[in-house]
């Protein structure tokens, strides 16, 4: 109840993504109907799925490793920038971060995609404009890593691992929603540069 009444966005979002994964994983039905196919969006059907493949994962640790970070960084960050804008961030994440993923594969009649992977990234991202010397910790590694040094090497990755990698991994939407986040932050919480850069140079 707590966080329903500090975090109330990130709690409904958090509740309803594990719940519509769950009954995914249970009812494949629901992957035909929720994941992006950006072939068939290029063709303007099944345009919400920008939207609904944010709602459901491939399997159990997708979801636990997504809602995981998302745990860790959303409900603070709504608390530090209100519920409305986390909101609205969120929202505006699961549809830009997928974008070039749509544009990329549009031809590509066999590619689907799904997670909140990108949306998430958004989340982390915008953490990071609030608090970048906080300590990240990934795993197998003991020592936090400052978020902002996190953060950096981790755009470096997601744009090498989007050219060459032959995962099934789609980095490119980790990449814009990171993007996205950074830039709806810059627009929509005054004073969050110099909050920044106040913070990296030692002066709070």
């Amino acid at each position: 109840m707590e966080y329903l009444n500090t975090a109330p966005v990130a709690s409904i979002i958090f509740v309803f993504t594990v719940v519509t994964s769950l009954y995914a994983f249970y009812d494949h039905s629901i992957y035909g109907k929720f994941m992006l196919h950006p072939f068939s969006v290029a063709k303007g059907q099944n345009v919400y799925t920008l939207i609904t493949s944010g709602l459901i994962h491939a399997d159990w640790m997708h979801l636990f490793f997504n809602m995981f970070t998302f745990y860790a960084f959303a409900f603070t960050l709504e608390q530090l920038m209100g519920s409305w804008q986390f909101g609205l961030l969120y929202f505006l994440a699961l549809i830009l971060s997928d974008l070039p993923t749509l544009f990329r594969h549009k031809n590509d009649f066999h590619y689907n995609s799904l997670g909140a992977s990108g949306a998430i990234s958004a989340v982390l991202f915008s953490y990071i404009l609030f608090k970048p010397m906080s300590k990240l910790y990934i795993m197998f590694i003991p020592i936090g890593i400052p978020a902002v040094a996190f953060g950096g090497l981790y755009l470096i990755y997601c744009a090498y691992a989007s050219k060459n990698s032959r995962d099934n991994i789609n980095h490119d939407a980790h990449f814009f929603g990171a993007l996205t986040g950074l830039i709806f932050t810059v627009i929509f919480v005054p004073g969050i540069i110099p909050h920044f850069i106040s913070i990296l140079t030692g002066g709070r």
